[in-house]
């Protein structure tokens, strides 16, 4: 693998518009305005926003499909536009709607021609891939071809083949898209280790704050091309006024729950056998309010509520 720089993504006054319309009812679009970003070796950012935020935008940009309109942009210390070649050796994409992988091939097969074009050696791509059969759960579809996968078992196989050239920086989008709960948490577990124990730094853009609070400990939000917070996700709560929900199913109607540690607000339905309890993460935890809840009333079901992505950003670009 090449050296790793002082920075991997380096960006000032980075802006990319767009000509729309014909003839004379041309207009420009500004998709992404004057976007400063600074991400250091090993570490896990969460890129997020709404739909039409400027989120592909900048990634496009970052990867080198997109030449900027204005400002200065490095990526693993390489000009994207100028040095795409290079900087595809030490860079892995997960699109989920773009695949690398060859749609009529078995998944093994797409796996060693991507070893060849990256000019992987055997003995790397053996190890890297029975890493990623054994914690990804490959086995039983490698001799699939991709055409008939699910949609979480090609998930599983676009991020095996991210990794299998060893990259500096991972870029991932929606990665547990169609995986059910455990399959979610299996690959949750194994990008944290890539980030952790690989150092490959990972930028990640979701719709799941679960993906986001497993993985970052940092969080970007861009809307309307902007960046609107770049801080860590606890800080973004407290500066959105995000909160999560406990909502507790009773097997008999109940007063409101009123003056648990940490509840921020209790919303009753159902004339009581539903109750809905707001907190912050930092007054205290899902488990330690569900015990509390336990400890007052007889629970049938339980669930924990978090706040969107979208709200969060409503939120702040609503303060700014």
């Amino acid at each position: 693998m090449s050296a790793v720089p002082d920075t991997i993504i380096e960006t000032e006054g980075l802006r990319r518009e767009f000509t729309v319309g014909r003839r004379r009812a041309r207009r420009r679009v500004v998709a992404v305005s004057d976007v400063d970003l600074r991400i250091a070796p090993g570490e896990a950012v969460g890129f997020l926003g709404p739909n039409g935020a400027g989120k592909s935008t900048t990634i496009k940009m970052l990867i080198g499909i997109l030449v900027p309109t204005a400002g200065r942009l490095q990526v693993c210390g390489l000009d994207p536009t100028r040095q795409r070649r290079e900087l595809a050796r030490r860079l892995g994409v997960v699109f989920g709607q773009r695949s690398q992988l060859w749609w009529d091939l078995p998944l093994r097969d797409s796996f060693e021609l991507l070893g060849a074009i990256h000019r992987v050696s055997e003995p790397e791509q053996r190890t890297r891939l029975e890493r990623c059969t054994e914690v990804l759960g490959l086995d039983g579809f490698l001799d699939v071809p991709v055409r008939q996968l699910s949609l979480g078992q090609r998930m599983r196989g676009e991020v095996t083949a991210a990794l299998l050239h060893g990259p500096q920086l991972l870029v991932l989008d929606e990665p547990t898209v169609g995986l059910d709960l455990v399959s979610k948490e299996r690959l949750r577990a194994f990008l944290q280790e890539v980030n952790i124990v690989d150092g490959v730094t990972i930028l990640l853009t979701t719709h799941d704050l679960p993906d986001v609070e497993r993985l970052c400990r940092r969080v970007v939000v861009i809307d309307q091309g902007r960046v609107v917070a770049d801080d860590a996700i606890d800080a973004l709560r407290a500066r959105s006024g995000g909160a999560r929900e406990v909502v507790v199913e009773l097997t008999a109607p109940a007063a409101p729950l009123e003056g648990l540690p940490g509840v921020r607000e209790v919303r009753v339905e159902a004339d009581g056998l539903r109750q809905r309890l707001a907190f912050t993460p930092g007054d205290t935890t899902a488990a330690a309010l569900i015990s509390a809840v336990a400890a007052r009333a007889e629970l049938r079901d339980v669930t924990v509520v978090e706040p969107s992505i979208e709200d969060l950003v409503r939120r702040l670009y609503a303060q700014d």
